[in-house]
């Protein structure tokens, strides 16, 4: 691709548009939510810090609504470039994979949930070079992004659940965690569920790229 991309309306502009600035810089800090929530918990010495896990968490849920900013600025600009159809579904698949692989070192997600969810990212990342090459831009469609969605607030719950446990262990607060865990399993099943669907149906509509 070259040094400008078309936007929706017809019209070239430039890659670096604010909504892609977003995204790259949501990039840029998904680094610095791995370190946080990392060194929050160090599993040789069994120490927590409540205020990394907080940190964290809060960093997290930043990363996770800029998705819904930068789609933003891109809609009302009219600046919905193909490089952001490229780059916005890769952060969003970046942002959602350093969470898990953190929650699966802590103890909070199956590793099945996590396998099943890469399976189809590896999938759907491969399908996507196809129809590139084919010339087609295959964009995420709503039900991609309810998955994203979905699989993203449970992250925050799960987070969230981790860091008041390195808060206290009242008991008002373990209640809390345990309904707050409750809640995140039932997302993320949900979250799981709608990979699943959502990867089929990638490859359904763009049967004819596949198959020809």
């Amino acid at each position: 691709m070259g040094s400008s991309s078309r936007s929706h309306g017809g019209a070239k502009t430039g890659v670096w548009t604010p909504a892609n600035i977003v995204t790259c810089v949501r990039i840029l800090f998904i680094p610095v939510f791995m370190v946080l929530a990392d060194l929050s918990y160090r599993s040789e010495t069994g120490v927590v810090d409540p205020a990394l896990a907080f940190a964290a968490f809060a960093i997290y849920v930043v990363l996770s609504l800029t998705d819904k900013v930068d789609g933003y600025l891109a809609r009302s600009r009219n600046e919905i470039t193909d490089f952001g159809k490229f780059l916005d579904p890769i952060a969003d698949k970046l942002l959602v994979v350093s969470a898990l692989l953190i929650l699966m070192d802590l103890g909070y997600v199956n590793l099945w949930f996590v396998f099943i969810i890469l399976v189809r990212e590896f999938l759907v990342s491969g399908l996507r070079m196809v129809a590139s090459a084919a010339g087609v831009v295959v964009a995420a469609d709503k039900l991609g992004k309810w998955k994203t969605a979905t699989t993203m607030v449970s992250i925050c719950t799960y987070l969230l659940t981790f860091a008041l446990t390195t808060l206290s262990a009242a008991p008002a607060v373990s209640a809390v965690c345990v309904g707050l865990l409750f809640v995140s399993d039932v997302l993320m099943g949900i979250a799981v569920a709608l990979t699943v669907i959502s990867g089929i149906q990638y490859f359904w509509n763009c049967r004819e790229i596949i198959f020809g």
